[in-house]
């Protein structure tokens, strides 16, 4: 394998339940670190409320919380350009704000409600909105990568210069569906960027104990295509490494694969107890590594913003949130008529 397609890695292998160390990163402007602060924070009181309505009976069925993985999406969409696509897994809430999605009609799909990005007929799995270029939460493990890969195709066949952003979990990573997209995706030099959130954990399982090859950057080796790891809980390591990998799939020099290293607080979903780590892991992650809380630090400290701003952006962060929370608990469930729309005979 010649040296460019050679995966580039950070400084080892983090032990369980620790932090990727990140380095020589570029620093963020003032103007940056609020943005991400912003984005990330939205995302993080989004998904709390979310646990909450779900605890009430108010949410049916499955709930994924994106909680701790914030950077990951944030970063790589300050790294995007308008007409760039994304698609994921079921952890996908974060994901759609992250694409400008409003989070009126993100709630209200959880809830069921007419208002919802699917008319309430989909829930966490199934909202889609072409005009953010917002491909959908996928519930197959694994099914993302293939359409993906297919939304990378078209941008090929069109000519537009837009990359499709395929985001998979650790778990999925092993599936064999994936491994074809990265023979095609090579073979065809398609405008892709494969991103791994390695949350370590999967649905419950270990990563160590789960795949024989834990570093997820080298999984597209064998195809040619190269990959890096990241440190998935700084959003300036995101930004910088996802602004990379686009621009060597927009060039025309094909997929790219960037394993995100970061660390999901909740359970795989709101069912899960997460017995399968220690509490004493999670609180070390949140108190060593928690990506709101690096911006925060920096926004206090080294951009010298007051105290009273931040709260200003935490309270307004707030509001927002209980704004979408109370439309989806009042407004309409969708008519039954809608039962019979949508349905491909």
């Amino acid at each position: 394998m010649d040296a460019a397609n050679e995966p580039r890695r950070s400084d080892g292998e983090p032990r369980e339940g620790s932090a990727p160390h990140s380095s020589n990163v570029p620093p963020f402007s003032r103007d940056e670190d609020l943005h991400a602060y912003r984005e990330m924070l939205l995302i993080r009181r989004f998904e709390e409320k979310a646990g909450q309505l779900y605890g009430m009976g108010l949410i049916g069925g499955f709930c994924h919380l994106y909680i701790g993985q914030e950077a990951v999406v944030i970063g790589a969409q300050m790294a995007s350009k308008d007409g760039d696509q994304v698609i994921t897994g079921y952890r996908d809430h974060g994901h759609m704000l992250a694409c400008g999605m409003e989070p009126k009609g993100v709630m209200a799909e959880l809830t069921g409600r007419k208002g919802g990005y699917s008319r309430g007929k989909g829930g966490s799995m199934h909202m889609f909105s072409r005009e953010k270029n917002f491909y959908g939460g996928h519930g197959i493990v694994g099914a993302q990568v293939s359409l993906g890969t297919g939304i990378g195709f078209a941008n090929k066949y069109r000519g537009d210069g837009a990359v499709s952003l395929t985001y998979m979990g650790d778990g999925a990573a092993n599936q064999g569906q994936v491994y074809e997209s990265f023979n095609m995706a090579q073979l065809w030099k398609l405008p892709v960027v494969y991103m791994i959130e390695n949350n370590r954990y999967a649905m419950g399982t270990s990563v160590s104990r789960a795949s024989a090859q834990t570093d997820f950057s080298k999984r597209g080796i064998s195809f040619g295509i190269p990959g890096e790891q990241v440190d998935g809980m700084d959003v300036r390591a995101v930004r910088e490494a996802a602004g990379r990998a686009i621009e060597h799939a927009r060039t025309g020099e094909g997929p790219y694969i960037l394993e995100m290293q970061t660390y999901r607080y909740r359970g795989h979903s709101m069912s899960d107890p997460a017995k399968y780590r220690t509490k004493d892991e999670v609180a070390r992650m949140r108190e060593e590594s928690d990506p709101i809380e690096q911006v925060r630090k920096r926004l206090l400290g080294a951009h010298g913003l007051p105290e009273d701003e931040i709260k200003a952006i935490d309270a307004k962060v707030r509001g927002i949130v209980n704004e979408a929370s109370d439309f989806a608990t009042s407004d309409p469930e969708p008519d039954p008529a809608e039962l019979w729309t949508d349905i491909l005979l």
